[in-house]
Order: C-alpha cells, then sequence, then structure tokens
C-alpha cells in the first residue's frame, strides 16, 4: 500500500497496522538494495515493513508492504518519524534501519524476531543493543558504489569502548561508545558526532519515549549494553551505509583508493560468524 505523504500514513496507521507488531521502519536514501533489505526484514519475522522514502526510491506497489513518500534527508527526519510511531504504538516493539543494511542476531537463521523479543521481555529488558557493523565490497573499481552482496568484507578487528558520560563528567552506568570499522580507520573524513556505531536496533515503544539524532533515547536503561545482574543479548547491524558515504562525499571519495586492509575478512552472511568475532553476544539466550 502506497502513501503520498508521511501525514496520511500517521492518520491510517492506528487501523492499518497490527496492533501486536512487531515493526520494521526502513528508511531508503539511494537505490542501494532495497529490494534486499526489505527482502531481509521479512524474513526475520518482522509483521509489518514500513518503508520511507522518495517516490523514485520507493519499489512498485506492493500488499505485503507500506510504502510512504517522504523525504528522509531532513535533518533527523529518522527520528522525528520514528518518534511519531512510538507516540501511536505504545507497547509496540519497532526496529529501524537504512536500505543496505542487514539486521543479526544470534541464531536469526533458526530463531525469529519474535523469539528474540519474547526472550528480552523474560529478563525484563525492553531494548536490545545492536552494533553497526561496515560492509565493503573488497573492489571498488568493480563497485563503484561500494556495495556488494556477493563480495562484501568486514573488519574483523580494530574495535574499541570507551566510558560515556553525563555533561558534567560523571560515568553513565553500563553505557559505553563502541567505535570500529570503516568510521575508525577513515576517521579524518567523519564527524566526530557519528564515529560512534552503537545503536539501540531494537526497542518497545513507551509513551514519553525518544529516539535521539545521536541514535540513543531519553530513557538512560534503553541505552543500555546490560542490565544490572548479568549480560545481555545483543545483535549486529550489517550495514553498507558508511562505505556508501566514503565514496560519495566529495571530501572522501578521491582519498580512498580501496578499503582491503590486512584484517578484512569475507562476510560469510551467518550469524555464527559474528558470535565467533565478538561482534554481538547470546547472553542468556542458549
Amino acid at each position: 500500500m502506497r502513501h503520498a505523504s508521511l501525514s496520511s500514513f500517521l492518520a491510517s496507521a492506528p487501523a492499518a497496522l497490527s496492533p501486536k507488531g512487531p515493526f520494521a521502519l526502513l528508511f531508503v536514501e539511494d537505490a542501494a538494495e532495497v529490494d534486499s533489505t526489505i527482502s531481509h526484514l521479512m524474513k526475520m519475522g518482522f509483521r509489518e515493513v514500513l518503508v520511507f522514502g522518495g517516490a523514485e526510491l520507493l519499489p512498485a506497489d506492493r500488499d505485503d508492504l507500506h510504502l510512504i513518500e517522504m523525504d528522509i534527508h531532513k535533518a533527523d527526519a529518522f527520528a522525528r518519524t520514528t518518534n511519531k510511531l512510538i507516540d501511536l504504538f505504545p507497547g509496540v516493539w519497532m526496529h529501524y534501519c537504512f536500505n543496505a543494511e542487514y539486521l543479526f542476531f544470534p541464531f536469526c537463521e533458526t530463531r525469529n524476531i519474535r523469539e528474540l523479543i519474547a526472550f528480552s521481555l523474560e529478563e525484563r529488558r525492553y531494548s536490545v543493543l545492536t552494533y553497526v557493523i561496515d560492509l565493503y565490497s573488497n573492489d571498488l573499481g568493480r563497485d563503484p558504489n561500494a556495495v556488494s552482496l556477493e563480495h562484501a568484507y568486514l573488519d574483523k578487528s580494530g574495535y574499541y569502548a570507551l566510558a560515556r558520560f553525563t555533561e558534567d563528567g560523571q560515568a553513565l552506568d553500563r553505557q559505553l561508545d563502541f567505535f570500529g570499522g570503516l568510521r575508525w580507520r577513515f576517521e579524518e573524513h567523519v564527524p566526530w558526532t557519528r564515529r560512534k556505531i552503537d545503536r539501540v536496533g531494537l526497542f518497545q515503544a513507551r509513551k514519553g519515549l525518544e529516539l535521539q539524532a545521536d541514535h540513543t533515547f531519553n530513557e538512560p536503561e534503553y541505552n543500555t549494553y546490560a542490565c544490572p545482574w548479568h549480560h545481555n543479548i545483543s545483535g549486529a547491524l550489517c550495514s553498507f551505509r558508511t562505505a556508501k558515504a566514503l565514496v560519495t562525499n566529495p571530501g572522501s571519495m578521491y582519498e580512498i583508493p580501496h578499503f582491503w586492509w590486512k584484517n578484512s575478512v569475507k562476510f560469510e552472511w551467518h550469524s555464527n560468524q559474528l558470535l565467533e568475532l565478538g561482534l554481538m553476544e547470546p547472553g542468556q539466550w542458549f
């Protein structure tokens, strides 16, 4: 179903969408791998897939999708749109991503997103922290936009975390800023406010909850990597987004001949590889 504007979609959303969820919110920035991103989200088990983007970038009408025409390149459009859905659907679990980003979580080949949500609720957790793992083609001559599902690579090392502080210098409880991937290796081309790779990729909406432009929430507990009593499950968002930006932006496109380095490994498109590399963890989910 196609909607001519965000406002028209929001007006019909309470009646048109399943009140159970979960919802996947896909923000389409360009033409790269839109169909494969949609297919991946549907395979994960989301009951509703909502696709936001310019009319020229949205796929053909489909009964199993909501296609919403809007300008997502306005400042913080992804956060403002997500917050409108949060206000409309308290209690519903949501995931948001951009095109050419693929959500993985432990054992996702045999367990769906609803099973992950059920487990999180049993642990009294209402958010799942994910790490944006940069993907990139190993040959920019062959793939000038840096996107190739068949020849996707990632960094197997070079990830680290720093304490997250309040404005008055107090360390925040169970919150860290995570770094790594292309944003670490080519940090001179990335604004410091955009170098973090942590993102609360799955969460339960509630009244008053707000997603902020830096991919954190106004509720501190939603930003934590673990509960007070043990480690929790985390996921990965395997993403070509940074690679696309680096080969497109004028300040970096002529400075980067390739992304390949000694710690590049081919992405196997399987959660087991991400677990073995320590890029996500199962917590108590066995």
